[in-house]
């Protein structure tokens, strides 16, 4: 009986070892740190509690395979429990240490570096265990060579997936939840594997890339920690007869005030032409999208603002250039179209200190010959010296008067809102431009020429005196800026303009 207890214990010592109680009180702690610090704590302390089962199981297998006169059986046994073991150790104290230790100190190393530096932790340690089983690593390590060179060149698309992989999160090129577009594919990184990275599109599919098609190619990140917002365009058409100006104005106001869930408005949304097509102008909507994730959604709201504000202001969007070629207005509609627009433009002219001594049928018959003129913003409407015989009615935006002493140098004298007029010595002299008027917003004006005001004066002559009046007003502010002074009186002014008048209109030749 002793002699069986000694002959245990000689098989128990040979198959137990010292460090296998440092490394379960090693595995212990470390399991704890990462069961409070990790959600999968509980995941990693089963997978921990099945190695240490498998360890306890090659003991015992070791130990009655030594009891049967098994050694070398025991003894592989033995190794493989030992090395079980290390790659216990190994693998928990690299997962403190990638996941508690250096998040706590401010680090987020990538994922796939952690699978790597543990991987050749567990490379290491099984060699050491090959040296203490007495193999030469050198002759081993001179014999793989060519092994390694043969398996590379098999395995160069592998290979290539891996260090792509590694050069992807290393240089942070691609994250985990960055939205991604590659070729056709859109989506969200879900995970960066050493193979492949995976991505969940919109549709909820996941679509799996080879790291080395990201390293090789071009995608684009569209969302992310680098890319909060992404401009997204949406593109429509309305008939080339709407001014684009108004159009333009129209869209980007109803959008600035409406509210779109994750439509950005910092930068606010523009609208901006992009081409003039047949019969139609192209436009486009630039917004900007808080999350990828509801792409289209957000266009579809969009498109619904930009319909109804048009709308509103009674355009429709672009037919196609064949309906818009065959279907015609009909008579009544076109004239009752006319009539309304010379009603607007009659009641516009009433509003104007200039016209108010005419009376309705000469208003109607100045209101026929207007020309409806547009102009954007920081157009020059008349320069300076320019020689013009036509005034203009600013109905909406405003206008900026410029003066201009000499080369460059100019000076600004007011800015006219709507409902003005300017350019009206042109039209009741002749004389050359006296000052430059630029459209400093989006402006429309009606025109207004000699022609057509030639036959109201000659069948009246007496308003000649009225214009020469309030020319006289309207010009002093200029005469003082020009001269610093005003070298006549308003008397003489007054007579020399209507001397002016008269002769540009011939009213002292017979009428």
């Amino acid at each position: 009986m002793p002699d069986s207890i000694a002959q245990l214990g000689q098989h128990l010592q040979a198959v137990w070892h010292a460090e296998y109680l440092n490394v379960l009180v090693a595995s212990a702690i470390l399991v704890m740190i990462l069961l409070h610090k990790l959600d999968e704590g509980r995941q990693l302390l089963r997978s921990a509690l099945l190695f240490v089962a498998l360890i306890a199981l090659l003991v015992v297998t070791g130990l009655l395979t030594s009891m049967a006169d098994m050694t070398n059986t025991a003894s592989i046994l033995d190794s493989i429990a030992v090395l079980l073991a290390g790659v216990l150790l190994i693998r928990l104290c690299g997962l403190v240490l990638f996941r508690v230790a250096m998040p706590a100190a401010g680090l987020q190393p990538p994922r796939i570096l952690e699978d790597i530096l543990i991987v050749i932790g567990y490379i290491g340690w099984g060699m050491v265990q090959l040296r203490y089983a007495g193999l030469n690593l050198t002759s081993l390590v001179t014999t793989s060579a060519v092994l390694t060179a043969i398996i590379a060149f098999a395995m160069q698309d592998t290979l290539g997936n891996i260090l792509g992989g590694l050069s992807l999160q290393l240089d942070k090129s691609v994250s985990i939840g960055d939205w991604i577009k590659v070729d056709d594919v859109s989506g969200r990184v879900i995970e960066v594997h050493w193979r492949h990275t995976a991505v969940r599109t919109r549709n909820g599919e996941i679509v799996v890339l080879p790291n080395s098609l990201l390293m090789k190619g071009k995608f684009t990140i569209v969302g992310g920690d680098g890319v909060p917002q992404w401009r997204r365009w949406v593109h429509f058409r309305v008939s080339n007869t709407i001014p684009p100006q108004r159009v333009i104005d129209a869209v980007e106001r109803a959008l600035g005030l409406c509210h779109i869930p994750l439509m950005s408005n910092d930068p606010a949304p523009s609208c901006v032409a992009m081409e003039f097509g047949e019969g139609q102008i192209h436009y486009a909507v630039r917004y900007w999208l808080r999350d990828p994730l509801v792409d289209d959604p957000t266009d579809s709201a969009v498109r619904v603002h930009v319909y109804a504000a048009l709308q509103r202001q009674g355009y429709t969007l672009g037919s196609p250039v064949l309906a818009v070629n065959l279907t015609t207005e009909s008579s009544e509609r076109d004239a009752k179209k006319r009539d309304a627009e010379l009603a607007l433009r009659q009641r516009t002219l009433k509003k104007i200190e200039m016209f108010r001594a005419l009376s309705d049928e000469e208003l109607a018959q100045l209101a026929s010959g207007l020309t409806y003129a547009p102009f954007a913003r920081g157009d020059v409407i008349t320069r300076q010296g320019d020689i013009a015989h036509w005034l203009y009615i600013l109905i909406s935006g405003e206008a900026d008067i410029w003066y201009e002493a000499s080369g460059q140098d100019r000076r600004h004298l007011t800015t006219l809102p709507s409902g003005h007029i300017f350019g009206e010595m042109g039209l009741m002299t002749g004389e050359p431009r006296r000052a430059t008027v630029t459209a400093r917003t989006d402006a429309e004006c009606y025109r207004l020429e000699k022609s057509a005001f030639e036959r109201i004066i000659h069948s009246r002559p007496e308003l000649a005196e009225e214009f020469a009046h309030m020319l006289t007003e309207r010009n002093q502010q200029l005469v003082v800026v020009q001269q610093g002074t005003s070298a006549q009186s308003p008397a003489q002014q007054k007579a020399q303009l209507l001397a002016n008048i008269r002769k540009f209109f011939r009213l002292d030749n017979g009428h």
